[in-house]
């Protein structure tokens, strides 16, 4: 069944980003520096623009389709568990802040790799660096495609495939065109429509349920675990839920698609505002959202698919033109996300790979043509991975951010504030994690009762500290 009178207000929602798009492109065209301008934006961003592109980037497909969904399974302890993301913008900015800002303009870096190049100086670290976000960006971008794919899909009626495709051609084209600069505006408005659909939904679920007693009282007959902190299972245990803040509290400061934003800003007085701004919208969304999804479970029994538990409710429990605004939320979440880690891929391909390695002398309208081909590339490949989703979104993209986290966080963080931190220990500490992380998901994901990260999170500093101490002279 296609609802008409949902999709006008998302098809307005996409034109008014087109045409940020075209507008961005013009200042790339523009710009005296198009790698600064396409892959930063100039460093131009204020403190509002910096707060919502960093949580519209955090704020992603997990956030408004597959954490709903799994809060919808698991019950008010996933609730408990989401908002461990509360602190993660504010934590990003305070521990990278203005120190990570000054570098980078100083290393004159465009991307996470150009720091740990200039600050490693290490093709080691260049080339694992780079596989690891091609690599773990490509599961995360899988993830949000099957998103807005599952949204559309729910809209129109359409399959799958013919979803996916529509979604991806529509990212695609607005990114490709407009750099960082169209992402970074589209993000702006993405954040306040995130904000503002999460409170319209969580009202109109309560009142269709008849209040938050009756909801309360419905699942509590249906499984009295669904209101306890351990999940309707008993699976989120004390251990469980701690060790998960280390991925999404912690660890999000070794995020390349999040530690990027830390460059972008304009001055000291941007940063202050984007932490108090950019706290309250994700404490907001990531609350709302979680919670919309358990309190859906008596007001739409039965749904099989969780990725559909947010469509579904938004159709069932608010009038056709609302539904359309409030499902722009999502589409929004899901599209900033994907364009930022889209802009990342290809700032990887093209600053750190091509011309690091291939062509140091390339020319700026090389460098122009490679870029809006890699990006168009990067995106169609990533359809191609998407054509067969997983059950649970959410997994995919946590996956994803456990990969990232166990590469980057010890390389960034002791790089910026230990002196003694060395291309050795760097190196060292990358390959310890991310092997660990890989072996650890496919052998024991939750050895000990912990998260899939926390060994290679610990382990892998110990090993960057003991590495760099002991190869202080031949770093020297």
């Amino acid at each position: 069944m296609i609802h008409w009178s949902v999709i006008i207000p998302l098809f307005i929602f996409l034109i008014i980003i087109f045409a940020i798009g075209f507008w961005a492109n013009k200042q790339v065209r523009q710009a005296d520096s198009f790698l600064q301008e396409y892959f930063l934006g100039g460093r131009e961003m204020g403190g509002f623009l910096l707060a919502m592109t960093m949580m519209a980037t955090y704020g992603s497909a997990s956030s408004f389709i597959g954490g709903p969904g799994v809060a919808y399974n698991m019950g008010l302890g996933w609730v408990l568990l989401a908002m461990a993301q509360l602190p993660a913008g504010y934590f990003v900015l305070m521990i990278l802040g203005k120190k990570f800002a000054i570098i980078s303009r100083r290393y004159e870096a465009i991307t996470l790799i150009d720091y740990l190049k200039k600050r490693y100086d290490s093709n080691v670290v260049i080339i694992l660096s780079a596989i690891s976000i091609i690599v773990f960006l490509f599961a995360s971008m899988t993830a949000q495609w099957v998103g807005g794919a599952r949204l559309i899909e729910s809209l129109t009626g359409l399959r799958y495939p013919v979803a996916l495709l529509i979604f991806a051609v529509t990212v695609l084209v607005y990114v490709t065109i407009g750099g960082f600069r169209a992402v970074a505006l589209t993000d702006a408005m993405q954040g306040t429509v995130m904000i503002i659909g999460t409170v319209i939904l969580l009202i109109g679920t309560i009142i269709a349920g008849g209040g938050i007693e009756n909801i309360m009282t419905s699942l509590a007959e249906e499984n009295p675990q669904m209101l306890t902190p351990f999940g309707s299972d008993g699976s989120l245990t004390p251990l469980y839920v701690s060790t998960f803040w280390i991925l999404i509290g912690l660890g999000v400061v070794g995020l390349p698609q999040i530690a990027v934003r830390a460059m972008s800003y304009k001055n000291s007085q941007s940063l202050h505002r984007a932490i108090l701004i950019g706290t309250i919208g994700i404490g907001t969304i990531m609350f709302g959202m979680h919670l919309i999804g358990v309190l859906a479970r008596p007001v739409l029994p039965g749904i099989e698919v969780g990725d559909k538990v947010m469509p579904l409710l938004t159709l069932e429990v608010l009038p056709p033109i609302l539904a359309g605004i409030v499902l722009a939320a999502p589409m929004a979440a899901i599209m900033s996300t994907v364009n930022a880690l889209l802009i990342l891929v290809s700032s990887t391909f093209v600053k750190d790979i091509y011309l690091h390695f291939i062509n140091p002398n390339a020319s700026e309208k090389q460098i122009k043509s490679r870029s809006f081909w890699v990006t168009t590339i990067i995106g169609l490949a990533v359809v191609f991975f998407a054509l067969k989703p997983p059950e649970f979104l959410i997994w995919l993209n946590l996956f994803a951010f456990g990969g990232l986290e166990s590469a980057f966080l010890w390389s960034v963080v002791l790089g910026l504030y230990w002196k003694k931190a060395n291309k050795y220990g760097s190196v060292a500490s990358m390959i310890t994690g991310l092997t660990l992380y890989i072996l650890i998901d496919r052998l024991s994901p939750h050895i000990f009762g912990m998260h899939t990260v926390t060994l290679p999170i610990l382990v892998s500093f110990v090993v960057f500290v003991v590495v760099s101490l002991a190869t202080q002279r031949r770093a020297s």
